[in-house]
């Protein structure tokens, strides 16, 4: 079948849904997009990052390679999206010997994998960016950017509809081929996926500089403090901060203690905090799977699926929309 005459519905308005959809429209699909909208979709509450480099980790090989791919594929895509990307790159600080040793496995790591970040001291990062708290070293990465989720989904739902996308809240039955890229919502969506995909909660917080602040950081800062990852993007006028990580089911309570805990670490790695603004509060759900792993493949005849990115949606939308796209060739063999 011609991508002409092929109908394409894609449950899921998320930043992956709307990728796979625009990529299918622009090849000639006629791409439904079915998306009932949830305050805790994974897109509108993540950070931004893109940063497979930083994220990187002993046994997650093939989401790196992934990762470094999709990355690549970045400028492009938001280029063709009229989206900017924030240029100054990411620092992970250490705040004390225990995350100094953590970033030296890292690093030592990354160069066994044939990748690199720069080590750089505590004075060296208080340099690059002043407000900073009493951070002992850390590493510059600067190919792992980050982009303004928000703007990324305004942008994709244009393009999308400046190029002939339907949006529905509800599927039509007349299809050739479902796209299943719902996130955490994917699993209830067909038989085979609801032993892989578990919602992951993450909890995240969005800060305004108030008047005599001191301005945000340039760069996206990555911590551990007391073993709890903390990270700050960020945006225009403020920063995001990010993120607890609980296995709770579709718990989309933010809770007392998870705003603690990130607004106490916050403060150990950037003491003007605060200075600034509480602007909002989200919990979210991360699409996790076995593996780390998206799933990206036919499940039956005219079912796609493309979710179980876990913390990489953002960062793998360009490369999972090529996928899709690359499969839905295939589709005439697969209904």
């Amino acid at each position: 079948m011609s991508a002409l005459a092929m109908r394409v519905t894609v449950l899921g308005g998320g930043v992956i849904g709307l990728s796979a959809a625009w990529y299918a429209a622009r090849a000639g699909y006629a791409v439904r997009v079915v998306d009932r909208g949830s305050p805790h979709g994974g897109s509108w509450v993540a950070g931004g990052m893109l940063a497979p480099i930083t994220e990187a980790w002993p046994g997650d090989e093939d989401v790196l390679a992934l990762g470094v791919e999709s990355l690549q594929l970045w400028p492009g895509f938001a280029r063709s999206l009229g989206v900017e990307l924030t240029p100054a790159g990411t620092l992970a600080v250490a705040v004390d010997r225990a995350d100094v040793e953590v970033l030296d496995q890292l690093r030592a790591y990354l160069e066994r994998m044939g990748r690199s970040a720069s080590k750089v001291t505590g004075r060296e990062l208080r340099a690059l960016e002043p407000g900073l708290g009493s951070v002992r070293s850390g590493l510059s990465v600067p190919g792992d950017v980050a982009v303004d989720n928000r703007a990324l989904l305004r942008a994709l739902r244009e393009a999308c509809a400046a190029d002939g996308v339907v949006f529905a809240d509800e599927a039509d039955e007349d299809r050739d081929v479902t796209v299943i890229a719902a996130g955490a919502w994917s699993r209830d969506l067909h038989p085979s996926l609801r032993d892989v995909i578990r919602p992951v909660k993450g909890e995240i917080l969005r800060l305004s500089a108030r008047p005599g602040a001191l301005p945000p950081p340039r760069h996206t800062i990555r911590a551990q403090v007391s073993g709890r990852p903390v990270y700050l993007v960020p945006r225009e006028g403020g920063f995001v901060l990010g993120a607890t990580q609980y296995e709770a089911g579709f718990d989309g309570d933010v809770t007392v203690g998870g705003v603690r805990d990130l607004l106490r670490d916050a403060e150990v790695v950037w003491p003007g905090i605060a200075e600034y603004a509480l602007t909002e509060a989200a919990a979210g759900f991360r699409a996790g799977s076995p593996d780390n792993a998206p799933v990206v493949k036919w499940l039956e005849p005219g079912v796609l699926a493309a979710t179980g990115h876990h913390r990489n949606g953002l960062l793998l939308a360009p490369v999972t929309a090529r996928r899709v796209l690359d499969l839905l060739g295939e589709g005439g063999n697969n209904r």
